[in-house]
């Protein structure tokens, strides 16, 4: 087994050069909007996974997944290439490419969080102007006169 300090620093190394790789020297249009997230290496150090996520072109157009996916498969062995060529491992490690949903998750939690906000404000509002159904006050008070309330 490798160290896994070696792991992780050969792991964020793969994701720099295929960052880079992407960005300036695949001219596929298909991968303009890629981003590498993060990459994970196998303990024996063969295999590599790469996250990537894809953005839109605008606010208006949904990302295109399946093209990006498809653009990235098509690349794999020139990125490999570049990683072999970039890392100096005996072993050039397999590149394995998985769209990352941490994004889509993060934002539908923060949906999530927001129609919770808008319900306690809600709630808010409408306890604002509340008038309890009994008395305002429901606990007993103790007299001051009565031997019951010398304590």
């Amino acid at each position: 087994m490798v160290d896994q300090a070696r792991a992780r620093r050969l792991a964020k190394r793969i994701a720099t050069i295929v960052a880079t790789a992407i960005e300036l020297e695949i001219k596929d249009p298909r991968l303009r909007h890629v981003t590498i997230t993060d990459a994970k290496v196998t303990g024996d150090l063969r295999d590599a996974t790469v996250y990537y996520t894809v953005m839109g072109s605008d606010l208006n157009t949904a990302p295109d997944v399946a093209g990006a996916a498809a653009g990235l498969e098509k690349a794999k062995g020139v990125l490999r290439s570049k990683v072999g060529a970039g890392t100096g491992v005996r072993f050039t490690p397999t590149l394995a490419f998985v769209h990352d949903t941490v994004p889509d998750t993060a934002r539908h939690m923060e949906e999530l969080l927001a129609r919770a906000r808008a319900a306690d404000d809600e709630v808010a509002r409408a306890a604002a102007n509340a008038k309890p159904a009994g008395e305002t006050d429901p606990y007993k008070q103790a007299d001051d006169s009565t031997e019951e309330g010398r304590w």
